[in-house]
């Protein structure tokens, strides 16, 4: 086994654990960490997205059983968001592009970590834990986050989180299982999008060459959803990870 594939599964375990224990999938840390080798630019969202669905598929259903997924208002959300994130996977995108789209969001997603904690207390000193926005905020926010996420080849919950944190949509755990399940269908939506664009063939060559990441992942993701994380508070799990985020994004929109 390549000694760099082994290196890039041990920290895509230790991103799985921390990600899934927090509600998240890691796709942006995956296709960051990616993003700095010399693999084919069009795999990147392949294997990252992936090693999200493999991540958020267990802690989904773990939501599911607790009752904290409220499909009534999450399908509005995700009426747009899944055929949004097939049309941006499919959309065709120059590699300097894609490096240039893929290091903003980087950057913004890299912010939203660094900040989300202050929205989360904010909304919990100055809301009242109802929210009642317009009806489109749903499907309008479900379809720009969707479509993103498609191109780049990330989930998109580390965008909707903090919006709906910040807009008071509901209480932090339904938004951590709203995000968790966002993850999934976009992640699979996009992934579709990527390999009709890309072919079976760079798809197949990915997964094969790099199957070691898909088990690292499986075995991090599941450590992290029933145990947490018991070595660092969560606001620096998200700030560390915030820094290396950033860092490839910098990297990525410095060249």
């Amino acid at each position: 086994m390549d000694f760099a594939i082994l290196g890039l599964a041990i920290v895509f375990a230790l991103a799985a654990a921390l990600y899934a224990s927090v509600g998240f999938g890691g796709g942006s840390t995956y296709i960051a960490l990616l993003a700095l080798s010399a693999l084919d630019y069009r795999a990147l969202p392949i294997i990252a997205l992936l090693c999200n669905i493999i991540v958020v598929s267990g802690g989904t259903l773990r939501f599911q059983s607790r009752g904290l997924i409220d499909w009534r208002r999450i399908l509005p959300i995700l009426l747009l968001s899944v055929p949004a994130a097939w049309l941006g996977g499919r959309l065709v995108v120059a590699e300097g592009s894609f490096m240039i789209l893929l290091g903003l969001s980087l950057a913004a997603a890299a912010i939203l970590l660094m900040i989300e904690p202050f929205i989360k207390r904010a909304g919990d000193i100055t809301g009242n834990g109802r929210w009642t926005g317009h009806r489109l905020f749903a499907p309008v926010t479900g379809t720009a986050i969707g479509f993103l996420s498609g191109i780049v080849g990330i989930g998109g919950g580390i965008f909707l989180a903090p919006i709906l944190l910040l807009t008071r949509w509901a209480d932090s755990r339904r938004i951590a299982a709203t995000a968790s399940l966002f993850i999934l269908v976009n992640s699979i939506a996009g992934l579709g999008g990527q390999l009709a664009k890309s072919g079976l063939n760079i798809g197949t060559e990915a997964v094969i060459a790099y199957w070691p990441l898909f088990l690292a992942v499986l075995l991090g993701g599941q450590i992290g959803s029933y145990l947490a994380s018991k070595a660092l508070p969560e606001i620096w799990i998200r700030r560390l990870t915030a820094v290396l985020i950033l860092y490839v994004a910098i990297r990525l929109l410095w060249v």
